[in-house]
């Protein structure tokens, strides 16, 4: 199949499929005598699975690493778990350090009346202050 109609099964976009085969993600297509890529159906998966580990938070090496360990369908799913798990520690991680950030955001913002000379400002101060 030619690059549009990968990239509309796929529901990703032409420079999308063409970056992620630099990247290696997905494997070089075989050419028609005329120059064009000739992809095969299971560009469409790979593309798929990319695209979704993607939106989960993976990297690009995280993926190729996802990629590798699913090469063989015969071997244990442990190892595709564990990366999902370390994931999962990471993202909950971040979303802790996002939520202690929310709430010392949220004091700030509730002790500061809005108005008045920014000298007075507690915001400011509790920016500008030594760490103890």
């Amino acid at each position: 199949m030619k690059i549009g109609a990968l990239a509309q099964r796929a529901d990703v976009g032409i420079d999308t499929i063409r970056y992620y085969e630099r990247e290696g993600m997905i494997p070089a297509p075989l050419r028609t005598t005329s120059g064009y890529r000739d992809y095969r159906d299971g560009d469409v998966a790979r593309l798929r699975f990319v695209r979704r580990a993607k939106q989960l938070g993976f990297t690009l090496q995280e993926i190729r690493e996802l990629l590798d360990l699913t090469a063989s369908a015969a071997d244990d799913m442990a190892g595709l778990n564990q990366r999902a798990q370390a994931k999962l520690d990471d993202v909950n991680g971040r979303i802790d350090e996002l939520t202690r950030v929310r709430d010392a955001l949220q004091q700030l913002v509730e002790v500061c009346p809005g108005h008045g000379a920014l000298e007075h400002c507690p915001i400011m101060a509790a920016l500008s202050e030594e760490p103890t």
